[in-house]
């Protein structure tokens, strides 16, 4: 839905939160959970839907009967599709997901294969008055690659090569429909592009070069037109739990992006867990046990220790992590696990909520980005305390954003 001041913010939530891969699947997911959920949050006004779907899914939906179906199923119930999430290619629910979260990467034929039909349908479900982002995986997994600088490099360029091609489909579509369309990395912890001087640096040492010859080869266009092309249609998805697990302020990173011509196409509004580690042993392991139900097999829950001298110790995941807490030197632990947002405190734990509250603060007088995507996805497998009605769990998102984000103004069609 639109809000913000002058109407120039889209919000939606991510429906990764919901299990199903195939179209079907993930159609009846809509149908539930979309309509009554408009009912409670934007009763009467147009509804922006932040669709996830699989490369099976993407395949079935290109069919024109399903993409005809489809599109009548939005006009009728007043819902539009403005951002897809593009990150992960199969299974995301109920099976072990971790690194292979990042197969296939942007190294492989099939991730170009996938994007570009991402890319297809959203242009033909995009409104004609509001851009289209679809958010991706930062290229690969780091330690596939065990540090080797050069191969990382070597990725980087060959990934480069791939994402201009989907560049070159979005400045078609642009130039024949008169819609904006942007591919948004998403860096994340152990991500081949984690953090804000990486992402600049693949920019400038990668895209720019790599993809802007491709694009000034098969445009036929020069390179300082094929560059702003690539400005134009890559951009970064901010996920505000991953720069927070980085130890990140935002508006640096904002302010850093900007200067180095780094747009950014979709903000991810998600949470994670942070632990203020104290030197008391026994609450170093009440600290432990609070933990333990979070170390949970589905995905990867990076964690970044810091030092009181701020130096940044890298865990790949919370299982590995757990073993060192009694009697790590670190004070504070990020872990990368998608909370409510609307939780600050978790008995012995906290969420980074002060990193979402400051983006938002921010964007009530800056447009920095038109798109906004709640993304908690980890309902499934909260520990059981903590887990709440679904719907009634979104709603609460929705409101908390919203109160933050306008602070006196009021939410518009």
């Amino acid at each position: 839905m639109k809000i913000g001041t002058n109407n120039n913010v889209d919000l939606t939530y991510c429906t990764n939160i919901h299990p199903g891969e195939e179209w079907d699947k993930v159609f009846a997911n809509l149908k539930q959970y979309i309509p009554p959920l408009k009912a409670r949050v934007a009763p009467g006004k147009s509804f922006g839907i932040g669709l996830r779907l699989a490369a099976v899914a993407a395949r079935e939906l290109l069919q024109p009967e399903a993409l005809n179906q489809f599109q009548s199923w939005l006009t009728e119930q007043g819902l539009y599709v403005f951002t897809l999430n593009g990150f992960p290619y199969g299974k995301f629910h109920r099976e072990v997901v971790k690194d292979q979260v990042y197969a296939p990467d942007w190294t492989q034929p099939e991730r170009l294969e996938y994007t570009l039909q991402l890319t297809e349908i959203l242009a033909a479900l995009l409104p004609t008055d509001t851009e289209g982002s679809i958010s991706t995986l930062p290229l690969s997994y780091k330690p596939w690659y065990e540090g080797n600088q050069l191969v990382q490099a070597s990725v980087m360029d060959s990934a480069s090569l791939q994402i201009a091609q989907v560049v070159a489909q979005m400045v078609h579509i642009r130039n024949q429909h008169r819609k904006l369309l942007h591919l948004d990395l998403e860096p994340e912890p152990d991500g081949l592009i984690e953090n804000a001087t990486e992402v600049v640096n693949y920019f400038q040492k990668h895209l720019l070069l790599v993809g802007g010859a491709y694009l000034v080869k098969h445009l036929g266009i020069s390179q300082t037109l094929a560059e702003k092309y690539l400005l134009d249609h890559v951009r970064i998805c901010y996920d505000t739990c991953h720069f927070a697990v980085e130890y990140e302020n935002p508006i640096s990173v904002f302010k850093q992006f900007q200067a180095a011509g780094i747009q950014i196409g979709k903000i991810q509004i998600s949470a994670a867990l942070q632990v203020n580690l104290s030197e008391d042993t026994a609450q170093r392991r009440l600290v432990e046990e609070r933990l333990r139900p979070f170390a949970e097999s589905t995905y990867l829950h990076q964690v970044i220790a810091r030092e009181s001298n701020n130096k940044l110790i890298h865990y790949p995941d919370l299982e590995k992590a757990l073993p060192h807490l009694e009697n790590t030197n670190a004070c504070e632990w990020r872990i990368h696990f998608h909370v409510p947002i609307f939780i600050r405190d978790y008995d012995l734990l906290q969420s980074t909520q002060d990193d979402i509250a400051a983006v938002l603060k921010f964007l009530r007088n800056n447009h920095t980005c038109a798109h906004l995507e709640i993304e908690t996805y980890t309902w499934e497998v909260l520990p059981q305390r903590m887990k709440l009605d679904l719907l009634a769990s979104i709603q609460r998102e929705y409101e908390w954003v919203q109160t933050k984000l306008l602070s006196k103004q009021l939410v518009t069609h």
